[in-house]
């Protein structure tokens, strides 16, 4: 526990000094002996806490004086992210303003400021006569939970040292206790919010210099974020997911230069502000849009401002998809951490060219396409080797599918309102390869879908034909044959308002399937329904759960 506690200050404290030293600034005064100072007293707190966790200590006054070992870490922690914060708010006000002159004098207040704290935590760790804090006042953690009747507690102010604060209340009366808490709980490192009925956060969530983790998620009547909250520039990630009447986020977020996750999905933000770009270290984005034309334009960030964004990763949600050259100066296919990728087309346009320049990273392993107006999906498609969830919808211009078939990993497929007009062997993708070499009575093994267990189709009015395949038909009339198998591993088969389908192909129907749904299909239920006597309900007899629906 000791460790825990006193290596992470160590390790800022390291951090701090080398910061020092690749900026080319001086400590001022007596600063550089006391840092040494507090390093080699944090070593002595470190080897005294240990033993006392070796020892078990029980005697009342020894686990006073070891908490207060414990406090005093904590006061160091605060002091050395107040320098740090301190240097990195230099940083940003000097390449914004350009004048390094006054800058520099702010910075030299700040250090003798924080030499003096340093001096007092210095004091305080040799605990001579020091007082015992009453229990509030040494609460590090803390959640609450708070019913609608019951007030919000105002002796949490006293809390000074807080680090991490999680508040679950409906009371709108939290709101009005925000400002007041804030400038007195400056300690904070977690602040977590969500679900909670607040409208707006006030100015003086600017004043929480220590914050690195907000969390706003599901707070339905949350209107505004307050500019002051680009000054948090610890912050490090930010949840607004849910917030359905949050408009906008603060114009400065390019500010929150340590930002690393971003999560806005299912808000009421209408764009991304400009300045994005500068948020070098964000690894999740989770939603963009793009403004093309209207009042937000000249605020909103454009794609091409994800170009240098290189560290994205896990999920993001692109809506109103439209331009191509800003397309292919995103760069999606260099956001090697990206699994899971949804594009949204502007409905109105034809986006050809512009699909072909959102290429994605070839580690993806879930992609949806929906509202594209091309003809022909892309050619990057089939590189995707490690896409597993594969979502086409409302593509009502695409008439041939790519061989899917061919994608070895695929295990989900939804194909919904697009215009094929009929199922093929093409998306199996089996073909027979002339350069093969293959010996003389050899048999030849191909698969389609391989690992394919789902697979979803909707509304393909215009389909008739679902295209069987003999598992031997490439090769019948030489001496080597290909044994071709096809969606081995499939468990479940979804068919809705397909009213031209006449018939399911036979290695459909082979296939190890565990759930059969047919809805408004009435060719289909009435060649496979129980019900109506089916010709062909045999076929589907074996498979456990069936259900057919108008």
């Amino acid at each position: 526990m000791a460790e825990a506690l006193v290596s992470p200050i160590l390790e800022q404290l390291s951090a701090v000094v080398a910061q020092q030293v690749r900026e080319e600034v001086s400590l001022v005064g007596d600063v550089k002996k006391q840092v040494d100072k507090l390093k080699s007293n944090l070593l002595s707190i470190q080897s005294v806490l240990e033993d006392a966790d070796r020892k078990q200590v029980k005697d009342k006054a020894v686990r006073d004086w070891v908490d207060k070992l414990k406090d005093v870490c904590y006061d160091m922690d605060d002091v050395l992210d107040e320098w740090s914060t301190a240097i990195l708010r230099w940083k940003m006000e000097e390449a914004e303003e350009n004048i390094r002159s006054r800058q520099k004098m702010r910075c030299v207040v700040q250090r003798r400021d924080i030499a003096l704290k340093i001096n007092e935590v210095l004091d305080a760790s040799k605990l001579g006569e020091a007082t015992m804090e009453t229990s509030i006042e040494r609460v590090r953690h803390l959640s609450m939970m708070l019913s609608e009747e019951t007030s919000f507690p105002v002796s949490i102010r006293k809390a000074k040292g807080l680090r991490s604060l999680l508040i679950d209340a409906r009371d709108p009366s939290l709101g009005a206790a925000l400002p007041d808490l804030f400038k007195q709980l400056t300690c904070i490192r977690s602040l977590n919010l969500a679900r909670s009925s607040i409208k707006e956060i006030p100015n003086e969530v600017g004043e929480l210099m220590h914050l690195r983790h907000l969390n706003l998620a599901s707070c339905m009547v949350l209107e505004s974020l307050p500019e002051t909250m680009c000054d948090l520039c610890n912050l490090q990630s930010l949840d607004v997911t849910r917030c359905r009447s949050l408009k906008q986020l603060p114009k400065a977020i390019g500010k929150l230069i340590k930002l690393r996750h971003l999560q806005i999905y299912g808000s009421g933000v209408a764009f991304i502000p400009k300045g994005i770009e500068r948020i070098t270290c964000l690894r999740t984005l989770d939603w963009f849009t793009v403004c093309g034309g209207g009042e937000n334009e000249s605020k909103a960030a454009n794609l091409r401002e994800l170009k240098n964004l290189n560290h994205i990763g896990g999920s993001l949600k692109i809506w109103n998809l439209q331009d191509a050259s800003d397309a292919a100066e995103a760069q999606l296919k260099n956001k090697k951490r990206l699994l899971c990728l949804e594009m949204n087309f502007y409905y109105n346009q034809e986006n050809g060219i512009l699909i072909e320049a959102l290429q994605p990273p070839s580690g993806l392993e879930y992609l949806t396409i929906c509202w594209y107006r091309g003809l022909e999906l892309p050619n990057w498609m089939m590189t995707l080797t490690r896409l597993q969830v594969l979502t086409l919808r409302y593509c009502e211009n695409v008439e041939v599918l790519p061989p899917l078939g061919r994608l070895p990993n695929l295990e989900s497929l939804e194909l919904r309102s697009l215009k094929l007009r009929r199922l093929d062997a093409g998306f199996l993708g089996i073909e027979k390869d002339e350069n093969a070499s293959i010996n003389e009575g050899e048999i030849a093994r191909v698969t389609a879908f391989p690992k394919l267990k789902k697979l979803e189709i909707w509304n393909l009015k215009e389909v008739e034909e679902w295209d069987g395949i003999e598992r031997r038909s490439v090769g019948e009339e030489d001496a080597n044959t290909t044994s071709i198998s096809i969606m081995p591993q499939l468990r479940q088969l979804t068919i809705r308002n397909c009213p031209l389908l006449r018939a399911l192909p036979d290695y459909v129907l082979a296939a190890p399937l565990q759930e059969l749904h047919i809805r408004s299909c009435p060719n289909l239920r009435e060649r496979y329904g129980k019900e109506e006597m089916g010709e062909d309900w045999q076929k589907i007899s074996h498979i456990p759960n069936i259900r057919f629906d108008d």
